[in-house]
């Protein structure tokens, strides 16, 4: 059996995706034409399309916690794998992300696929690469039919590391919606005292996470450790996702 067979995916179509979303236990799918889909939680309060980072599938531990507390918090949270990764799982083989542009349209082709499902608002958001990848596919949002309400970031890959001055910003003045940072003030890939430079958009909000490094995992002289600040950039993220609604509501 394949990785995501013994793993509990079962195989669904896309048409058929509708009524299984409306089911409150966590579901794991592989939808034709498309590829892995862990759903958790119900729309209570939102729902978020969710990425994941360069080296680890949306079934790691730091996505399955994550994704965990914002469903206990009323977000249906939509994990999937891009085919890459996909090839990682089933091979056994590392291999690097293809260009960004392409794992862009794979997002979108998600992002397209689950916005028709539902009149209730989508959220887009990633881990590290997952991320960026959000980020890029809401600034490119007027080119596109799918409109996403916000976006949210744990630990959004400013620079590489140990290289500050290759930023990968240019696009965060197209983001037209609001965007919410979990950033480790550790993280080599953007600290508190580069990102501190920076001169961001107003609806970016970056919020620091106490001595975590890219994974959120703090030293263990701080006292702190990983699990409680994954819950809190969760929660944190949660809260940021309510708010935004609730201000829409008020406008409706």
């Amino acid at each position: 059996m394949s990785y995501y067979a013994d793993s509990g995916f079962v195989d669904i179509s896309p048409e058929a995706l509708n009524n299984a979303l409306a089911k409150p236990t966590v579901q794991r799918f592989m939808v034709a034409g498309h590829g892995p889909l862990t759903v958790l939680g119900m729309p209570k309060v939102g729902r978020i399309l969710f990425a994941h980072g360069a080296g680890a599938g949306h079934c790691s531990a730091f996505m399955r916690q994550f994704a965990a507390t914002l469903a206990r918090q009323g977000i249906q949270v939509l994990a999937i794998d891009f085919p890459y990764m996909q090839q990682i799982n089933e091979q056994g083989k590392r291999r690097p992300p293809p260009p960004i542009q392409q794992t862009v349209a794979h997002f979108t082709a998600w992002a397209t696929l689950l916005a028709s499902l539902s009149d209730q608002p989508l959220w887009v958001g990633g881990k590290s690469m997952g991320g960026r990848v959000a980020t890029l596919f809401a600034s490119e949002m007027v080119g596109h039919q799918v409109h996403c309400q916000g976006v949210i970031v744990a630990g959004y890959p400013f620079h590489p590391p140990k290289k500050p001055d290759k930023r990968r910003l240019e696009h965060f003045p197209a983001i037209g919606c609001p965007v919410q940072i979990l950033q480790g003030e550790r993280d080599p890939f953007g600290n508190v005292g580069d990102v501190s430079d920076y001169s961001l958009p107003n609806n970016i909000n970056v919020v620091w996470l106490a001595d975590g490094d890219h994974d959120f995992k703090p030293r263990r002289i701080s006292g702190l450790n990983q699990q409680v600040l994954i819950d809190e950039a969760a929660l944190l993220a949660a809260s940021f996702v309510r708010a935004h609604q609730a201000g829409v509501a008020e406008l409706v």
